[in-house]
């Protein structure tokens, strides 16, 4: 199923993306895509339903694809060509840094460029969402835990992130620096998470061009190694590092600046848009 929220900010419905295309209502039928909803009994109980039964509703503005999300965490560093060519090197276990959940906007709203930003920049990243509660949980059984995938844009502010004290959260949690979207895929559509195309245009220059498979921590591994440190719960999110082609990375660097427009995708989880903005 492809599981998404489409309304005005703060006020979106949960719906279902029908195999024609057509965004089918689901709001009879759960309150919101988060929670007990995208567990494996909710899940269930959404995959009975004839999507064709259920009312049509009209395009719009799309949603955040997960609601009530309590963390979002990102994995630093995890793609080897990436790890390259910012100069560091793969390191020897998972690197961890919260977004702030206030981040969190929909997949193709506009994104802020925060005031003092010189160097805002991009992130195409696989988000992996989580169905039921887990802790301390195998490798083997890890994804079990896992409701789903989607698209995740790690936006950055290099300058706060790197060249100011302190650790990297303050340069990714910028209000709007956390689309996702535009759906929660449940994970019986993805056959392999570890072989999925990942791409990033800006202006229609195509920016990053690379595959899930180039991952140092894999999916299972990364539900597995967080559970041993915190009780993942239905509704957080993961984003789980990106590949190389990112701004801060050329040479010489290249960074995002107002009425730039972002278009990012992976295969088989859709695409995203914004366009940067000035906050003022």
């Amino acid at each position: 199923m492809k599981l998404m929220r489409v309304g005005e900010a703060g006020r979106e419905k949960p719906a279902m993306l029908d195999s024609d295309g057509r965004i089918r209502d689901l709001s009879a039928h759960v309150a919101d895509i988060g929670g007990e909803a995208i567990s494996p009994e909710g899940l269930s109980k959404l995959q009975a339903i004839d999507p064709k039964s259920l009312p049509e509703l009209a395009p719009g503005r799309i949603g955040a694809c997960v609601a009530g999300t309590g963390k979002f965490i990102c994995i630093g560093l995890n793609f080897s060509d990436h790890a390259v060519e910012t100069g560091a090197t793969v390191p020897p276990e998972p690197v961890i840094f919260m977004k702030a959940t206030s981040a969190i906007v929909g997949p193709n709203d506009n994104v802020l460029i925060p005031r003092g930003s010189e160097k805002t920049d991009w992130e195409v990243e696989l988000g992996v969402v989580i169905g039921k509660t887990a802790k301390y949980v195998s490798e083997a059984d890890a994804l079990d835990y896992v409701a789903g995938y989607c698209v995740s844009h790690d936006v950055s502010e290099r300058a706060f992130q790197t060249e100011r004290a302190g650790q990297w959260t303050k340069g990714k949690s910028c209000d709007t620096f956390g689309p996702i979207g535009p759906w929660l895929v449940t994970k019986d559509e993805i056959a392999d998470p570890q072989n999925l195309g990942m791409w990033l245009k800006v202006n229609g220059e195509t920016m990053q061009n690379g595959s899930s498979k180039t991952m140092v921590y894999g999916v299972a591994y990364v539900v597995s190694y967080l559970s041993q440190f915190m009780s993942l719960h239905p509704g957080d999110v993961i984003s789980t590092g990106t590949p190389p082609g990112v701004g801060m990375g050329m040479k010489p660097p290249r960074f995002l600046k107002s009425g730039d427009v972002v278009e990012l995708g992976i295969e088989g989880l859709g695409s995203q848009m914004q366009t940067f903005v000035a906050d003022r």
